[in-house]
């Protein structure tokens, strides 16, 4: 039997979190999750205004049909929108994903919740869409998000110098980590590990 393609939309459900197609319909409550902490107030990370939230879901809805992305709307254990994720620069040729665009409102955050969502994520790339890599990327100072990443058991692979222009028109140093398909079996394991620890 073939993998499915790397964009067809799917939801995803955890006891912490559920993933699904990310739509208009949630635009009020990410709104709401953006506005916790002013967490787009953030110089290293691109996390939307509450205001350019509807901006954001159009972006990336148009990247889902343009076959580049898969959007998705992070819920809480409640089944209230608390962020968002993506599946972002698909290779379909090569069955390559990267899992990013990623924020969470700032009352989930440190819980269970962003594991959770890494395994759904990893688990459908990997044993549904046949993937043969994972990338994650993100600011080289972005330190949260660099732990957060090597928690998972993410390899770096390496650093992209002068990589991209910020708003704030600063140079960003990207660090570029991956999940093999060979590692999958222990990163999932570990992850599963991870999720019933206490906290």
């Amino acid at each position: 039997m073939s993998a499915l393609p790397l964009t067809s939309p799917v939801t995803l459900e955890g006891r912490h979190a559920s993933l699904v197609p990310l739509s208009h319909a949630h635009a009020d409550a990410l709104a709401r999750a953006s506005a916790e902490g002013e967490l787009h107030r953030l110089w290293y990370t691109a996390i939307p205004a509450p205001e350019a939230i509807g901006p954001e879901i159009a972006r990336r809805l148009a990247l889902h049909a343009a076959g580049s992305m898969l959007p998705f709307t992070v819920l809480d254990a409640d089944g209230t929108p608390a962020g968002m994720t993506t599946y972002m620069n698909i290779d379909s040729v090569n069955r390559r994903v990267e899992i990013g665009s990623t924020w969470y409102a700032q009352r989930v955050q440190r819980t269970g919740l962003n594991t959770e969502c890494k395994l759904l994520l990893l688990t459908h790339a990997f044993e549904s869409l046949d993937c043969i890599a994972v990338e994650f990327r993100t600011h080289r100072l972005n330190t949260q998000s660099r732990r957060a990443i090597e928690r998972l058991g993410a390899q770096l692979d390496g650093m992209l110098r002068a990589h991209q222009r910020a708003a704030n028109g600063t140079l960003r140093d990207t660090a570029v980590y991956s999940i093999t398909a060979a590692e999958w079996p222990t990163v999932k394991t570990h992850l599963e590990w991870q999720l019933l620890r206490p906290r």
